[in-house]
Formats: C-alpha cells, sequence, structure tokens
C-alpha cells in the first residue's frame, strides 16, 4: 500500500472531530510535515479562520492577503521559502468548485516540496471531502467558519444553502450573502443533473425569523416540485400554493427561477418578483428583460409560464436582489443600474466564485457603511457551453 492510499483510508476511517488531528499526523509521518494547519473561509469571505482545539490557536489569516490567501483566491498551490531552508506550502482545500479553506504545513526542502506537491494537494482535495461528510457529525467545522456568533435567521438561511460555488465543465457558479452574520430572507439554491442546471434567487420579504421561515418554506416547496420531475413553471405554481396556504396572501416571496439546458445553453426563465439578471457579453453589460409575474403566495392558483432566452459561451449572467440595486449613500443617491453595470464589467476577468464578493464590496463602498442594514445577494453564473466552443472560452 503507497503512502498516498494508506493516507486517505486514514481520513476516511477518522472521527468527525478528529479529521486535523489524523491529517496532522499522516502528514508528519509519511511526508515529514510539520506545523499542519486548516484554515476555513470564514460567513463573510474576509477570513481563514483555523480549525483548531488546542488553547494556542493560531490567528485567522486575511482571505484577500498573503500566502494563504493567495492559494485560497488563485486556487492553486503556493509554495513560499523561509530562511532555514525550509518551506511552507499552501494546498487549496475545495470540493467540485465548492472553496472550503486551505491547508498549510511545513515541509524540510524545496526538493521535498517539488518532489510531492502533487500528491499533497490531491490529499487537501480528500480531506475537503471528508470535511464535508464530517459535517453532518459534529460542529466543530461550522464552528470554526465563524468570526462572529450567528442570528438565528442567518443560522437558518446559511443551512439553506447549497454551497458557495460550484463548477463543472460547462458552468462555473459562485453566490454570497450579505450580511452574513445578520441575514434574513435572501438567498439561492442550485441543482444539477446530466443534461441541466436549476437555479433559484430569492428576495426575502420581512426580518429577522419570519423572513427565514418565509424563505424556508418557499425554498423547500420549489425543491418538492423540482425532485417530483416538474417544469420550472409547475414548479413556481406549486410553491405559490404552498406559501398562500400558509400566510393567506399577507406573505409573499419573489423569487428568480432558471432551467439551463448544459447540451444547447437554451435558458427557461420565471420570473416571480424582483430578483434581476444582468448579462455581461463581450465586455457590455445590460439588464436582461423578463416577463415579470407575481411573486409566489401573493394570490392564491397563480398560473406561471416560461420565458425562453439562449446564452452563449463565453456569457456571464449576475443576479443580485433589491439589496443591491436600490441600496442608497447615506445621502440618499441609489446604487441603480448604471453602478451595478460598471461593478459587473469590472470583474470580468474574476472566477464566478469571486464575483459576488467583489460586487458586494463595490456596494459598501456606495453605501459608506461596512455593514449593510438590508440583505443583499449576489450569484454569479459563468456558461462555457460544452464541446471545442465551450473550452475556447475558459
Amino acid at each position: 500500500m503507497n503512502r498516498f492510499v494508506a493516507a486517505e483510508r486514514a481520513l476516511r476511517s477518522a472521527a468527525p472531530h478528529q479529521l486535523v488531528d489524523v491529517v496532522r499526523d499522516v502528514l508528519g509521518g509519511k511526508w515529514s510535515a510539520r506545523d499542519v494547519e486548516l484554515y476555513l473561509a470564514d460567513y463573510s469571505l474576509t477570513a481563514l479562520r483555523p480549525v483548531s482545539t488546542r488553547p494556542s490557536a493560531p490567528e485567522p489569516l486575511p482571505m484577500h492577503g498573503g500566502p494563504t490567501g493567495r492559494a485560497f483566491g488563485a486556487q492553486e498551490p503556493y509554495v513560499e521559502r523561509r530562511g532555514d531552508g525550509r518551506v511552507r506550502a499552501h494546498l487549496p482545500v475545495t470540493v467540485r468548485g465548492d472553496r472550503l479553506g486551505v491547508l498549510r504545513l511545513t515541509l524540510p526542502s524545496a526538493a521535498h516540496a517539488e518532489e510531492c506537491l502533487a500528491e499533497l494537494a490531491e490529499l487537501a482535495g480528500v480531506l475537503g471531502h471528508e470535511l464535508v461528510v464530517a459535517e453532518r457529525d459534529t460542529d466543530l467545522y461550522v464552528r470554526a467558519r465563524r468570526s462572529s456568533r450567528l442570528t438565528l435567521a442567518a443560522e437558518m438561511q446559511w443551512q439553506l444553502l447549497p454551497g458557495r460555488s460550484a463548477t463543472r465543465p460547462e458552468y462555473a457558479l459562485g453566490g454570497q450573502l450579505e450580511p452574513a452574520y445578520d441575514i434574513f430572507g435572501d438567498n439561492f439554491d442550485w441543482s444539477a443533473d446530466a443534461d441541466r442546471l436549476m437555479l433559484y434567487i430569492t428576495n426575502g420579504m420581512g426580518e429577522g425569523i419570519e423572513a427565514s421561515l418565509l424563505t424556508n418554506l418557499g425554498i423547500n416547496a420549489l425543491r418538492n416540485a423540482r425532485r417530483a420531475g416538474l417544469p420550472i413553471a409547475d414548479q413556481a405554481a406549486l410553491a405559490d400554493q404552498a406559501v398562500h396556504a400558509q400566510y393567506g396572501g399577507a406573505l409573499h416571496l419573489s423569487v428568480l427561477l432558471l432551467d439551463l439546458d448544459l447540451a444547447t445553453g437554451r435558458l427557461a426563465v420565471v420570473d416571480a418578483g424582483s430578483p434581476r439578471m444582468l448579462l455581461l457579453r463581450d465586455r457590455t453589460v445590460g439588464t436582461v428583460a423578463l416577463d415579470a409575474q407575481l411573486p409566489l403566495g401573493m394570490f392564491e392558483e397563480t398560473d406561471y409560464t416560461a420565458q425562453e432566452l439562449t446564452i452563449e459561451p463565453g456569457d456571464r449572467l449576475v443576479f443580485v436582489s433589491d439589496g443591491v440595486y436600490s441600496v442608497a449613500t447615506p445621502g440618499g443617491e441609489t446604487y441603480g443600474e448604471r453602478a451595478l453595470a460598471r461593478a459587473v464589467s469590472a470583474t470580468r476577468l474574476l472566477p464566478a466564485a469571486d464575483v459576488p464578493g467583489a460586487v458586494l464590496r463595490e456596494l459598501s463602498g456606495h453605501r459608506g457603511t461596512p455593514v449593510a442594514d438590508d440583505d443583499a445577494l449576489v450569484v454569479c453564473l459563468d456558461w462555457f457551453g460544452r464541446g471545442e466552443a465551450g473550452r475556447s472560452h475558459r
């Protein structure tokens, strides 16, 4: 049995709360690694926080600076030389495009690092898969990602998400919610199979627990209909009935539903409310005109119809809630579509996973305060297409 297979087996058999201890022992025994630390991205995507149960836990590291942040942002291993001849390696921990954090360790020499870096990077990927599974049975990693306490509403919203980024040969996705530790009702959801990607962008109504409960009901009603194999227009109709049955029209939920054919780029859209969709194509940004329909739950037994569009390989779609395009400066000037288009255009060289954070940071500068007083959601979808045409745009 070679050392990689032995390490993989050790991680798979480790108790959920002992993954970091096991990876530390394995890397030390088989690769002569020292100072092994796992850092996870916090909810606001501003810091990398250590996973440690030791009293002398290391300090959090910046997400957008330093060698560990560089490895996280570039999604490539980064090696830095130390004065004593040793090297420190920073390895992205990522699962199917969902960027979880970085594994940092020290190796005895640059030659040793060069010889085993690819193997260690692959092992960091195995660790990522085991972290996802382990979170079913322990709160250790969820706690580690928190820079401060989440509100109960925010706890419910984050548990509802599928992840914050995802990649496949045909597309890349990224999404972010703000204020991360005090989010109310905005949310997103996605699911893909061999042929289709379905995506929901939710603009919540209300505040606190009430907003979170409404969104939870709406998203789970949509998932229930989706998992029954229904098209998005029928998904919207059934979720509309569920929300109306619960609230009698007193509360409603704005949702943008999308169904993307991964073979052709044909996109079916149901615009049931206020989330906006922008298209970046050939360096030009524009708002996509959609057929406005009623939010879910406003009236009993609303009928919905899907609008059809076609996107091209190389297109970028950016979706935003009203907490983005309606935010105002202290003087009352709204952000508006022109400023939003400039912010989206400025992200054209960034990967999809980085776009939401970049747009939200630009929004924070416009708002003039670091913390939003309303939910703000940004989701980015990059479409590569299938075959040679898609690969040429990546």
